[in-house]
């Protein structure tokens, strides 16, 4: 057993918000875990090609979109889960900073780095 602390690892800044990546592959869990700030009035596009992606939203509000245009509110208590490597848009409002706990499996090393584009969906 162990513990650790979101302040024990550093964040890493993914273009539109931080990630700290308080579980990953060297803790040899199967899966990763981190709290990932989506800043306010962004929008990304992502795609996780190599990792299936949950991710629990604990506050702030936002919206999850899917290309063929289905829009899913986030608030907190909400989940999104990308279980086909999903190409999507997250948003966070203007109001304020959305904060996710993301889970990934498998688990991801932890120095990814997404790369904000206007012509694609990041991914790693």
């Amino acid at each position: 057993m162990f513990t650790r602390k979101r302040s024990d690892v550093e964040g890493v800044e993914w273009g539109n918000g931080t990630s700290h990546r308080v579980l990953t592959e060297k803790d040899n869990m199967g899966f990763a875990v981190a709290h990932t700030v989506v800043r306010a009035g962004t929008e990304s596009r992502l795609q996780y090609r190599n990792h299936l992606e949950a991710c629990y939203c604990i506050s702030g509000t936002g919206n999850v979109e899917d290309t063929d245009g289905n829009l899913y509110p986030l608030e907190p208590g909400t989940i999104y889960v990308l279980d086909k490597h999903d190409k999507h848009y997250l948003r966070a409002d203007e109001g304020g900073d959305m904060e996710l706990v993301s889970i990934f499996n498998p688990a991801i090393t932890g120095d990814e780095e997404h790369k904000l584009s206007e012509d694609g969906f990041s991914s790693y």
